[in-house]
């Protein structure tokens, strides 16, 4: 193949190439290509033209070093912005090539894919070469320049990538001015900069999501510093260190990497990567957790907790936390929709599925930190039936106060007529249904789930129905938890775009499960006052959010949220609104407030996962 006026070339059996002034190159095996640069390697595809071909006397400048390999770097760059500069070598040991050595590499090229050949995620090229295929010319060599990302550099464009469905890695020539793809592609091995790096995202799993330049022309901000995004993906700007080449501060949206952060481009498991080789200063971006006002006295207030599994053997300061979470943080609402409360013996797989002492520590906490009493109701689940940590058997549940009028109607679930044998492990299979006369409507048992047995809830918390009384009025409250995403869930940055999504369609089964009982509710009472709350892992305009609220009739609040405080995840510096309240029409005109209090999402020292949405009702009495 040609490319720029210069051949490359391909050794016939037996035969030795020459150099040319430089002398005699040794002889290699036969289809060995001889000539190619890193360009070469790369190419202007996702996947190199090279790939399953043997190389032979690649140059380049080692730009930094990992256990297994390093990454080298053409300091004579083609001027074509398809194709990178830059590629992993893989030595399979510790490599004694060192930064600034110029080098010379023999190999195979290869893709290498995480996770594995049948996996979703792109590949990475790579030239493997083991520690024989690695021949040091020189030290000391001055690196290649760093390609600066973000403004006064080169800026991701818009848009993760162009055109109809694809596949990435069948799709052409890269695009590096027209989608991310092609953008981020073109660079992968290379050294980059970011300055003045921010965060839109915590810590997590020695990765911090930034922005460039303090966030200077990133649009979609939310009002305390992170990136807003809904199920079209993560924002292109955003960008992702990680620490695999030297350790990182621990870091909260809104905290700042002053100056040059320099690295190299990879690509991991579903998104592309900068490592830095040097561990940046961090500047402390003062970021608050908040605290929302109190509900008056005509108000009824109920709120989400994401508790992320409790248990007996939970510490105690991060009871405390939690307990700061409902007392300080959410002014001691009237009732929680928990989830994530496990039972007593954690994770241990011992077939206990109890939660009494689980749920005891969290609601001592709570009066630890000046809290009022709480009380609690659940169903406790079949061992090993809804999914989660193995043995930990979290559940949902309602924690509501007793001293301000709100009392729980207990209408517990017995055998049917005529049956024997009616044991505990019946409880959670019992569903829960409908009873009224078209003027009333009560449950038939409270508290109680929907529908367990629905295939909508394999391996999946059953969502939770009781029935309260707020000062003489009925109310019927929802607690429930959709289908998280998965593996089965493609990547963003995958070799298949639009990515699929299958675990969306289980959140839209469940929505209609949901929903099927809502109206039920509503079609045997007008005026039944019902509340569905939760993590929903939607945001209010995926498709099972749409389906709850279309076909059960409700309305959901985060619309009353300013729309740059509406998230209450952070996920990679993707900040989505997951956590919902929603409320039947004969509730809609009552909202007085919503609201979501950050205070867990996006703070690397967090006792939850979620921040918690609350809306405020007022019933009077």
């Amino acid at each position: 193949m040609a490319r720029h006026g210069r051949r490359l070339l391909v050794a016939a059996a037996g035969a030795a190439l020459l150099a040319g002034a430089s002398g005699a190159f040794p002889a290699v095996a036969a289809g060995t290509v001889w000539g190619a640069r890193v360009h070469d390697v790369q190419g202007d595809r996702q996947v190199s033209p090279l790939a399953g071909q043997t190389v032979a006397g690649v140059p380049g400048t080692v730009t930094a070093v990992t256990a297994n390999g390093f990454w080298m770097q053409d300091p004579h760059p083609d001027r074509d912005d398809a194709t990178s500069e830059g590629v992993f070598v893989f030595t399979g040991g510790a490599p004694t090539a060192a930064v600034g050595d110029a080098v010379r590499v023999d190999g195979r090229v290869a893709e290498f894919r995480p996770g594995g050949g049948s996996s979703a995620n792109l590949s990475r090229t790579e030239i493997d070469a083991g520690a024989a295929g690695v021949t040091v010319d020189a030290h000391g060599v001055p690196l290649p320049a760093p390609v600066v990302l973000g403004p006064g550099g080169r800026r991701p464009p818009a848009h993760r990538y162009s055109g109809s469905a694809r596949d990435a890695e069948t799709s052409g020539r890269l695009d590096p001015r027209r989608d991310a793809f092609g953008f981020f592609e073109s660079l992968e091995g290379m050294r980059v900069r970011i300055n003045d790096a921010v965060a839109v995202g915590p810590s997590r799993y020695g990765e911090v999501p930034v922005v460039a330049a303090n966030g200077s022309g990133v649009s979609g901000r939310t009002a305390r510093g992170g990136v807003l995004t809904g199920n079209s993906g993560p924002a292109t700007a955003r960008l992702v260190l990680d620490d695999a080449l030297a350790p990182l501060p621990t870091m909260n949206v809104g905290d700042t990497l002053p100056g040059a952060v320099d690295g190299v481009l990879d690509y991991g498991a579903g998104d592309y990567v900068v490592l830095p080789t040097a561990t940046p200063r961090r500047v402390d971006g003062g970021l608050d957790r908040e605290s929302t006002r109190a509900q008056r006295s005509g108000e009824f207030a109920v709120a989400t907790l994401d508790l992320g599994g409790v248990d007996p053997d939970t510490s105690a300061d991060r009871l405390l936390s939690l307990a700061e979470d409902v007392v300080t943080g959410l002014r001691s609402p009237d009732l929680l929709a928990v989830s994530g409360m496990d039972d007593n013996s954690g994770a241990d797989d011992d077939g206990t599925t109890a939660a009494d002492q689980s749920v005891a520590e969290l609601i001592n906490a709570i009066s630890a930190v000046g809290g009022p009493a709480y009380d609690w109701r659940s169903v406790d689940p079949r061992d090993g039936a809804d999914g989660g940590e193995r043995g930990a058997n979290a559940r949902l549940g309602f924690l509501f106060r007793t001293d301000r009028g709100l009392s729980f109607t207990d209408r517990p679930t017995g055998p049917p007529a005529g049956a024997l044998g009616f044991g505990p492990d019946e409880l959670p299979r019992t569903p829960v249904s409908v009873v009224g006369d078209g003027k009333t409507a009560r449950l038939s048992h409270s508290p109680a789930r929907i529908a367990p047995a629905d295939p909508a809830w394999n391996g999946t918390r059953k969502p939770l129905a009781g029935e309260l009384s707020w000062r003489g009025r009925r109310i019927v409250v929802v607690a429930t938890q959709w289908f998280p995403t998965t593996s089965d869930d493609e990547p963003w940055y995958g070799r298949r775009q639009p990515p699929a999504q299958p675990s969306a369609w289980r959140r839209d089964a469940q929505a209609k499960v949901v929903a099927a009982f809502v109206r039920e509710l509503t079609r045997r009472d007008p005026k039944a006052a019902v509340i569905v709350a939760g993590d929903l892992n939607e945001p209010p305009d995926g498709g099972p959010v749409a389906t709850l609220v279309r076909e059960g009739g409700l309305r959901d609040t985060a619309g009353k949220v300013p729309a740059k405080r509406r998230y209450t995840a952070e996920d990679g510096g993707n900040a989505r609104d997951l956590d919902h309240v929603l409320v039947s029409a004969a509730l809609a005109g009552r909202v007085t407030s919503a609201d979501v209090v950050h205070r867990v999402a996006e703070f690397a020292d967090r006792a939850g996962e979620r921040d918690p949405a609350i809306v405020r009702l007022n019933l009077g009495g």
